[in-house]
């Protein structure tokens, strides 16, 4: 096979695994009663993030700034996430390491929104806690 058709394959492979992220955080955000375009607009997307697992915006400054503490705040804001829709850690570890698999089944498999995970949000964050 050609240089062209390899390129060719590649960029199929990779536009169909950009569709199934978007189709994925899409959805996902549907379950949890945001509005689904919300997830293809880059920060408001982490700020509804932050507001579907409980936490507030600001964190989204700790994520833009602070080296190495982004990383832990982003695989925490995950955590959350899964938590959020009734899962373990052992699927936060899966959709760290191998989120191309795990988020299409956290988006199209039969979890349910259980409201924000974290545990302070309904209490100290009323507004998030719809």
């Amino acid at each position: 096979m050609d240089e062209a058709g390899s390129m060719g394959i590649v960029m199929v492979i990779q536009i169909a695994l950009i569709v199934l992220f978007i189709a994925s955080g899409w959805k996902i955000f549907e379950k949890a009663g945001q509005p689904g375009w919300a997830f293809i607009i880059p920060i408001y997307s982490y700020i509804v993030l932050l507001k579907i697992v409980g936490k507030p915006w600001w964190w989204l400054l700790l994520v833009m700034f602070i080296p190495i503490v982004n990383i832990v705040i982003a695989i925490w804001t995950i955590n959350l996430l899964a938590k959020s829709f009734g899962k373990s850690e052992g699927f936060t570890v899966g959709l760290v390491l191998l989120g191309i698999v795990f988020f299409p089944m956290l988006a199209f498999g039969d979890a349910q929104y259980q409201g924000p995970a974290a545990a302070d949000a309904a209490q100290n964050y009323p507004e998030y806690a719809e």
